[in-house]
């Protein structure tokens, strides 16, 4: 079976997503992260981790500075300005590698671009600040536009929908076409259904299940569900960081599912996962 064709288009970079997928690291400045929150004392240690990632196959390094886990609670874009900036330049003098701010703020979302970021990873789809299109439209910026009900917040109070899939996919088409009347180019945007993002378990499985439903327009899609609370659940693993297994399943069974671009932790692992799929689906 032919594969679909998949491009994103990143900076100057056509990025052909038909056959071979992107692992995007997570790099987090923040104190209060889910997985990983306080880990990262220096900008020294962030450089370190990010060359680490690198090194271990990351195609994508996605900085935040501010924890978008259930009840997490906001910061001042002052704050992430001074917590990922620094990081960002850092990061641009010693690699190529493509950056992607983790934000929903307009502001840090500018600063970050002038900093040296690729692309804007933003959790609200670029709703959640007036200025955010104008933004990326003005800097014609890669985006990733995910999907969730309601916020960090209050998006795991008991989320319900009719038909998930359906919601997700309305709510990705009415985006394109705001987006695309706001001028920003439609190969500039990838798509993220916002696995754990005022969704249960069940929401959850059957948005991974139905992932080739979201490569709308030949827009690519990403996942991120590394150690994830629904992976703990199944698991039965408290431990955010014994949950890595079962992030590489994951990423083996949607890029099978047409996933081209996956968000983790353990990039190494993933890394191995992704390539050993590819192999068998490409051969």
């Amino acid at each position: 079976m032919q594969s679909p064709i998949i491009k994103w288009l990143v900076r100057d970079q056509q990025i052909d997503l038909s056959k071979q997928g992107m692992i995007m690291g997570i790099l987090n400045v923040t104190p209060d992260s889910f997985s990983d929150g306080g880990s990262i004392k220096t900008i020294d240690n962030a450089v370190e981790l990010a060359e680490e990632m690198q090194k271990d196959g990351a195609d994508i390094i996605d900085i935040g500075g501010e924890s978008t886990r259930p009840n997490a609670t906001s910061v001042s874009a002052t704050e992430e300005i001074a917590r990922t900036i620094p990081v960002i330049k850092a990061i641009r003098k010693k690699s190529s590698i493509l950056i992607s701010i983790d934000t929903s703020k307009a502001v840090v979302a500018e600063a970050a671009i002038l900093a040296g970021a690729d692309i804007v990873n933003d959790v609200t789809g670029l709703t959640g600040d007036p200025d955010m299109i104008s933004v990326c439209q003005r800097h014609d910026i890669a985006i990733v536009i995910m999907h969730m009900q309601g916020n960090p917040r209050t998006m795991q109070h008991n989320p319900q929908y009719e038909n998930v899939t359906q919601e997700v996919l309305s709510y990705f088409q009415e985006r394109l076409e705001t987006l695309q009347l706001a001028g920003i180019k439609t190969e500039r945007i990838c798509l993220d259904p916002g696995i754990g993002f005022g969704k249960t378990i069940e929401h959850n499985l059957e948005l991974m299940r139905n992932v080739a439903t979201f490569s709308i327009e030949g827009r690519p899609c990403l996942i991120g569900v590394s150690r994830k609370s629904i992976l703990g659940s199944i698991l039965n693993q408290p431990n955010p960081k014994d949950r890595d297994w079962g992030s590489v399943a994951a990423t083996a069974y949607t890029r099978k599912k047409g996933a081209m671009i996956h968000r983790v932790h353990n990039v190494k692992k993933n890394s191995h996962s992704l390539k050993m799929i590819e192999a068998i689906l490409n051969h």
